[in-house]
């Protein structure tokens, strides 16, 4: 597998995994993983592939660090207050393994950009947290045939599914933002910070059990949990035949923005 002495120290117990094992950490060398939104979810999945050893990671965010992030965006230190978040995420990466690339996209993904940006990946995973752009990660992943990992937490609680071209699809499931009111924001209702840690290695394991192409993955069925209550669930999924952009009669043929709800959360 052409590994050099240190790589086959550094990634020993996956190689010794059966299920893995050389061949499948020479796929997950040579694999491309975009992690969208370098918050909650993106931190611990930036630094689960970091470790390892995906050989490409793309970052993409808007954001600056502020001082709320730090509660459960654990990429982020003290010290990256006001650095904007793919420049902290890149230096944690770097730090723990030097052998990984590192792609900055400093912006917002928007129908203009996103589709030449996951055209490079060979898997994206949604860490966002706002509806906009879970429903636009989705449309151009359906529609450019990509497998992603979608991910959301509020309060206690959390969700994850994967999609792989055929498959059910985050609008199969929601279909289209919530309307005004429906639901707030972490930012509004709050978040236990240790929940995005949770939820961040599943997105991470997904998006490694699909480059290895072994395990069974979160196809057509919602992963949900309440940590409160430490209750685990699992609801099936089907696709949608009157999806709007999987469907048989598909009315998104194109990329655009679904408007933000917004919530006027009343404590």
């Amino acid at each position: 597998m052409n590994f050099t002495e240190n790589q086959i120290e550094r990634y020993s117990r996956h190689i010794i995994l059966q299920e893995v094992g050389p061949e499948g950490q020479k796929k997950i060398n040579n694999a491309k993983v975009l992690v969208a939104g370098v918050g909650g979810l993106g931190s611990p999945v930036a630094l689960y592939l970091a470790a390892a050893g995906v050989g490409t990671i793309g970052l993409a965010d808007n954001d600056v660090v502020d001082m709320t992030n730090l509660q459960r965006q654990v990429i982020h230190f003290t010290s990256d207050l006001d650095k904007h978040k793919v420049e902290s995420a890149a230096d944690k990466i770097s730090a723990l393994n030097p052998d990984v690339e590192i792609r900055m996209h400093k912006g917002f993904l928007n129908p203009e950009n996103i589709a030449g940006i996951i055209s490079g990946y060979d898997f994206i995973i949604d860490g966002t947290d706002n509806f906009p752009s879970k429903f636009l990660i989705n449309d151009a992943c359906v529609l450019n045939g990509k497998a992603f990992s979608h991910g959301g937490i509020l309060r206690f609680e959390g969700q994850t599914m994967t999609y792989t071209p055929g498959n059910t699809c985050y609008r199969c499931v929601f279909g289209y933002a919530p309307p005004k009111n429906a639901v707030p924001s972490c930012s509004q209702a709050g978040v236990l910070g240790s929940i995005a840690g949770m939820l961040g290695t599943i997105q991470a394991t997904e998006a490694i059990k699909y480059i290895i192409g072994k395990g069974r993955l979160l196809t057509n069925r919602m992963l949900t949990f309440n940590a409160f209550n430490m209750n685990f669930g699992e609801v099936n999924l089907s696709a949608n035949s009157d999806c709007p952009v999987c469907g048989s009669n598909p009315v998104i043929t194109k990329l655009e923005m679904d408007e933000q709800p917004v919530c006027d959360l009343k404590q």
